[in-house]
């Protein structure tokens, strides 16, 4: 079994460290390290020109780590869905290959009314746009 040439960079609300154990394995078969760029903190208040900043800001970060480990990633995107688009766009538009990652909801309604939703990791779908 060859072990993959393209590295990861996840650009989530969740570090890697924090994943399940069947995403940890699902990204070691498919890339060949994961490096971990926190998501922005977007504020509900900004308009399309603010996400346009950032989304330039987290394009220009994204750019500096391919350099910096001389590859072109492929990137996990998950999160804010204006900046996530619009950074998306960018990103594809330059060569890049973006994942998201997807997940079965398994929910119990407790007996008080509550409902609590477990997200299970399924595998990594490709953006196609």
């Amino acid at each position: 079994h060859k072990r993959p040439i393209i590295m990861l960079i996840n650009l989530s609300n969740h570090p890697s460290e924090k994943w399940s154990d069947l995403q940890l394995r699902a990204a070691s078969e498919q890339f060949c390290k994961v490096v971990d760029l926190p998501f922005p903190d977007i504020s509900p208040d900004g308009d399309e020109l603010y996400i346009e900043e950032i989304a330039n800001d987290y394009f220009d970060k994204i750019e500096s780590l391919s350099s910096k480990y001389g590859c072109k990633p492929t990137i996990h995107l998950m999160g804010e869905m204006n900046f996530t688009c619009n950074l998306l766009v960018k990103l594809i538009n330059a060569g890049y290959e973006c994942v998201a990652s997807t997940t079965r909801r398994e929910t119990i309604e407790r007996a008080d009314g509550i409902r609590e939703s477990t997200f299970r990791f399924v595998r990594f779908r490709k953006y196609m746009i």
